[in-house]
């Protein structure tokens, strides 16, 4: 029988490689050795979704080598998952988090690669879509007891719908309830401090980081 580590390796390396059969051949074999669910998910497949999104951050990957590698994740954890209970399942899943493309903007690519990295960091990602007016965002986060509120904006003609959604939160009272992340290319640090933003992402990888450290209630 194998050792976990090299168990741990495998599901590591079948996120990495995009690989979802063997990604599956993994998961199964955790459990067939009793590992830990939680460890299996955390010491391997998270483990190994964390090196894409630094390999992507540094260009050498891109968006359909992140996607394959996210598919790779959700197969092992298909299987995984099912195997958590109790406290475990509550430690598994970080927080909710409500993501879209402000009011005016078509763009999506960005916003769904952040979707994709926040769910392979284990979120639960509820997307709105591209377009999406202020008020959509938080009736949705209102619906599903979101923590986070992620708002992409690609155009610097569509960034003040960023600022519209944390005006709308503080007219309606909701503001201490919800963090706020924004990022896009027309984003920088500089705007999310003044329009009252809790984080910003320059990319996928930072706006990962960035929801982890709110949801542990860390300072910026």
């Amino acid at each position: 029988m194998k050792k976990k580590s090299e168990i741990l390796k495998e599901l590591e390396e079948s996120v990495i490689q995009g690989d979802e059969e063997a990604a599956r051949k993994a998961a199964a074999e955790a459990i067939g050795a009793n590992l830990d669910p939680v460890v299996a998910i955390e010491d391997g497949l998270t483990k190994g979704m964390s090196l894409v999104g630094e390999k992507f951050r540094k260009y050498e990957i891109f968006v359909p080598h992140v996607i394959l590698s996210a598919d790779a994740m959700k197969s092992a954890l298909s299987l995984l998952e099912p195997r958590i209970k109790g406290e475990g399942k509550a430690k598994i899943t970080l927080g909710k988090v409500v993501i879209g493309t402000v009011y005016g903007d078509m763009h999506d690519i960005g916003k769904n690669i952040v979707a994709t990295m926040l769910n392979a960091a284990r979120f639960n990602v509820y997307d709105v879509g591209v377009e999406a007016p202020a008020r959509r965002f938080i009736e949705k986060a209102e619906e599903i007891g979101a923590d986070i509120i992620a708002v992409s904006s690609l155009m610097a003609v569509t960034k003040p719908y960023q600022r519209d959604i944390i005006d709308l939160l503080n007219d309606m009272g909701l503001r201490d309830r919800y963090k706020v992340i924004v990022g896009g290319g027309a984003v920088t640090p500089e705007w999310a401090e003044d329009i009252g933003a809790d984080g910003y992402g320059k990319d996928a990888v930072e706006a990962v980081r960035m929801a982890k450290k709110l949801v542990e209630g860390k300072c910026l």
